[in-house]
């Protein structure tokens, strides 16, 4: 494992290195192509991306949920929804019994080909996790482009038609700040969203995560192109929490890049750094144990999850 600047502050904090503590969760990136281009968007996801889950590496991510003892899926691209075995995906792992959460941008429930999809999730008991960058929509707009937002609000309004977010299947938004500064408090940003949305739209839900935007990806590009990168990735050191190291979440799951590689987690995947030389490195030859007792391979990105009161 390679020394970073990060791995030393877990050092400092704790006697051992940061460590998976058990797997609970399989995240699968189906692929990077997405029907928005955002500017925080860590993947570089969008309309011209190629990369693509194929058929065969969806099956071997069945395969390790049947195989395992793991009890969840969380589904993320780009936009899931755009793979083409993203159906099947949630299908089969729903027969299996798993707990399944899709990551949507919710806009792309207006694109076509999308048509009954709410309805599907509906009937599969999927978890929707749905990132809306604010409640305003000249904020989003400017993130995600024109008419994201009205989209958004559609796509809740007809997801809180079929019992999504009212007390019956489980809705939650994602929040990520649209600049170089760290997301305010969880609690009371969630209070704001609900009531901001409840009484312009209408619009429930149940949680509100807020998440640590990661200096990789077009949100670095962002802060190189606007002179921020040294003073976002200072801030983010000086935020670190040692507190936090207990529930960062690759400690709890495992990362399965589009072509099948492992990760500790979905930011990993990105910048290209694998799971730790000792563990199995792809789904075909996915090893539960194994990967449950591995060290985390770390790089200085990953103050972002342990930044204040951490990344949700």
């Amino acid at each position: 494992m390679k020394e970073t600047k990060f791995s030393a502050r877990v050092l400092a904090s704790q006697s051992d290195p940061l460590a998976a503590m058990e797997i609970t969760t399989i995240q699968v990136n189906v692929g990077y192509r997405c029907n928005l281009a955002c500017r925080h968007c860590h993947v570089e996801g969008g309309p011209l991306r190629t990369e693509v889950m194929e058929r065969d590496t969806v099956d071997a991510v069945l395969a390790a949920l049947a195989s395992s003892g793991i009890g969840a899926v969380d589904i993320t691209g780009g936009a899931p929804e755009l793979n083409p075995h993203f159906r099947h995906l949630v299908a089969e792992a729903r027969a299996l019994g798993k707990h399944v959460i899709v990551r949507t941008n919710l806009a792309i429930f207006s694109d076509d080909g999308m048509a009954g999809l709410p309805e599907f999730y509906r009937d599969h008991a999927v978890e929707v996790v749905a990132s809306l960058p604010y409640y305003k929509e000249d904020k989003v707009d400017r993130v995600r482009g024109n008419g994201a937002f009205r989209k958004s609000i559609a796509a809740l309004q007809r997801l809180n038609s079929l019992g999504y977010g009212t007390g019956g299947r489980l809705l939650n938004l994602v929040y990520n700040p649209p600049g170089a500064f760290l997301a305010p408090d969880q609690t009371v940003l969630e209070l704001e969203y609900k009531k901001e949305l409840r009484d312009r739209f209408r619009i429930s839900f149940d949680r509100l995560y807020t998440f640590t935007n990661m200096p990789i990806g077009r949100f670095r590009e962002f802060l190189v192109r606007t002179g921020n990168l040294e003073k976002y990735r200072d801030t983010l050191v000086r935020a670190f929490n040692p507190a936090a190291l207990d529930n960062v979440m690759c400690r709890h799951l495992i990362s399965v890049g589009w072509d099948g590689r492992l990760f500790d987690c979905d930011f990993n995947q990105v910048i290209g750094l694998p799971v730790n030389s000792g563990s199995p490195d792809h789904i075909a030859g996915f090893d539960h144990a194994a990967l449950a007792r591995r060290v985390i391979e770390t790089g200085d990105h990953c103050f972002g999850c342990t930044a204040g009161a951490g990344s949700s």
